[in-house]
C-alpha cells in the first residue's frame, strides 16, 4: 500500500529558491501549499507565478506573517512547512520574519518537519565570519536556536553556490553574464567550491522531508562532479566556447581593501566571496554525524553538471 504523501506548505513561494521548492514538491506528487500573503500588493509578477502553481495543482493559502491565528491556521493545514525568504541583501531581506513562523509551528502543533530559509553555506561553521556579512549567518543561527528551542522537528539544507549566481559569470561579482575578455581570479584560484544547479537544490530539499535520515540533522548538497576550482571553471568554458580570456589575480588583502566605501549589500557580498573562494568554507570540512550529503542520500536524482549548466549560456 503507497503511502500517503506528505502536505507541504512553502513561504516565500515565489522567490529563487521557492519557487524551485513549489515545482519539486508537486512534481513529487505532494498536496502542496503556497503561502499568498496580503502584502504582496501590486506585485503582478508575483501573483500571476502564484496563479501558475494554482493551475499546476498547488492551493494558495491567504495568511499574513503578522496575523498569528491566520497564520496557525494556514500551518495547521500542512505536515511540512518549507520557508525560502530572502536572505540576500541585494535584494530583499526577510530572514528574521521567520520567527513569527516560527511561533506559528509552534502553536500549531502538528508539523513534522521544518525546513527553514538557509540554503547557502552552513551558519554554524561561520562563527568567525567577517563583518558586516557574518549578520546573515547569525540571523540562521537566532532562527535555528528559536526552533531547537521550541522542539520543533528540523532538516537545514546547505546548498554552498547556487549555479546562477557562480558559474556563468565564473565567479564575477556584480554581473551574472559570462566574461568576454578578461577574467577575475581570486587568489591562485585553486580553492575547491561546490556548484549546484538551483532546480536540484528544490528537487533534493523535498527529498529529505519524510526521510528519517535528515531528521534534526543538515543535508549538504555537495555533488562531487561540480566540485571545482575556480580555475576548472573558468576552462571549461573556455573549452566550451574556443576561446581564451584574460587572466588577472586578485590578492586576497587586495580583495578585502575593496571593500571600502561600497554600500552594505556589496560588503556583504564580498566577505562571502572572501570565505568560498580564499579560505574555501565549502569544502575544508567532513560533515560528521550530525549531518548527511544529498546525492549519497538520493543518487537516483541526476543532478546537472556545470558543464551542461554552462551550455545554455553559450
Amino acid at each position: 500500500m503507497a503511502m500517503e504523501k506528505s502536505r507541504v506548505l512553502v513561504v516565500g513561494g515565489t522567490g529563487f529558491v521557492g519557487r524551485r521548492v513549489v515545482a519539486a514538491s508537486l512534481a513529487a506528487g505532494h498536496p502542496t501549499y503556497v503561502l499568498l500573503r496580503p502584502e504582496i500588493g501590486l506585485d503582478i509578477d508575483k501573483l500571476q507565478m502564484l496563479l501558475a502553481f494554482k493551475a499546476r495543482g498547488a492551493r494558495l493559502l491567504e495568511a499574513s506573517l503578522d496575523d498569528h491565528d491566520g497564520l496557525v491556521a494556514a500551518v495547521r493545514q500542512a505536515d511540512v512547512v518549507v520557508s525560502a525568504m530572502s536572505g540576500v541583501h541585494f535584494r530583499s531581506h526577510n530572514l528574521m520574519l521567520q520567527l513569527k513562523l516560527v511561533e506559528a509551528i509552534k502553536d500549531a502543533g502538528n508539523v513534522k518537519r521544518f525546513l527553514p530559509s538557509e540554503f547557502g553555506m552552513d551558519p554554524s561553521r561561520m562563527g568567525d565570519a567577517l563583518e558586516p556579512g557574518r549578520v546573515s549567518f547569525d540571523e540562521k543561527m537566532v532562527i535555528r536556536r528559536a526552533i531547537e528551542d521550541a522542539n520543533i522537528p528540523h532538516t537545514y539544507v546547505s546548498a554552498n553556490c547556487f549555479a546562477a549566481y557562480f558559474c556563468p559569470n565564473l565567479c564575477q561579482m556584480k554581473t551574472l553574464l559570462p566574461p568576454k575578455e578578461r577574467v577575475g581570479v581570486y587568489g591562485d584560484g585553486n580553492v575547491k567550491v561546490f556548484f549546484v544547479d538551483e532546480n536540484d537544490v528544490g528537487t533534493y530539499a523535498i527529498k529529505s522531508i519524510d526521510d528519517p535520515r535528515t531528521l534534526n540533522k543538515t543535508i549538504y548538497i555537495r555533488p562531487q562532479d561540480n566540485c571545482l576550482t575556480q580555475n576548472e571553471l573558468i576552462s571549461k568554458w573556455e573549452t566550451l566556447t574556443g576561446k581564451s580570456l584574460e587572466k588577472f589575480h586578485i590578492p586576497g588583502d587586495e580583495f578585502l581593501a575593496s571593500m571600502k566605501d561600497l554600500d552594505f549589500a556589496s560588503q556583504v557580498g564580498i566577505g562571502h566571496y572572501y570565505h568560498i573562494f580564499y579560505e574555501g568554507c565549502l569544502a575544508n570540512f567532513e560533515i560528521g554525524d550530525n549531518g548527511a550529503e544529498a546525492t549519497q542520500l538520493y543518487p537516483e536524482v541526476q543532478y546537472t553538471r556545470m558543464d551542461e549548466y554552462l551550455k545554455r549560456y553559450i
